[in-house]
């Protein structure tokens, strides 16, 4: 793993893609945020934070993942960076009711989906003032939000 802080404590590393680099990058990006003094969208980065990570590793896991953070004048910007070639699908959202919630005896067995996520996208595209996708050579891409400060 590399860390290094860049320009007035912008974030650039490298890590395998495990199941706590989540907790990891989150943590690093609030201690980043604090030292900025814009703990007022911590909330809404650090749920941007976890939910784009989380697919870089899903993407690839055990291989390794690039996480860039910086502030620009009016924003912050977190980019995510993994070697698959799979670009992220936005699954549109769909409404829920309370009939909807019903006990599920699989939900707990390994590798079961239910098919009921794909909600992370859609929340990266509503928390930020602009999202994207951008291919990278040879391989991977880097996905990217921005957050207004």
């Amino acid at each position: 793993m590399g860390i290094k802080a860049v320009n007035s404590g912008e974030l650039d590393m490298s890590c395998l893609a495990a199941g706590t680099t989540s907790g990891l990058v989150r943590t690093l990006v609030e201690f980043r945020l604090a030292e900025w003094g814009l703990q007022k969208i911590a909330g809404d980065v650090l749920l941007i934070a976890g939910e784009l990570v989380a697919n870089a590793v899903e993407s690839t896991p055990d291989r390794v993942v690039r996480v860039r953070f910086t502030r620009e004048a009016d924003a912050v910007v977190l980019a995510v960076w993994d070697s698959s070639e799979q670009m992220p699908v936005v699954r549109p959202v769909v409404e829920m009711t309370l009939d909807d919630v019903v006990a599920d005896a699989r939900a707990l067995d390994a590798g079961y989906d239910d098919g009921t996520g794909g909600w992370g996208l859609p929340l990266v595209e509503a928390l930020s003032a602009g999202c994207g996708v951008r291919k990278t050579e040879p391989s991977g891409k880097w996905v990217w939000a921005s957050v207004a400060c």
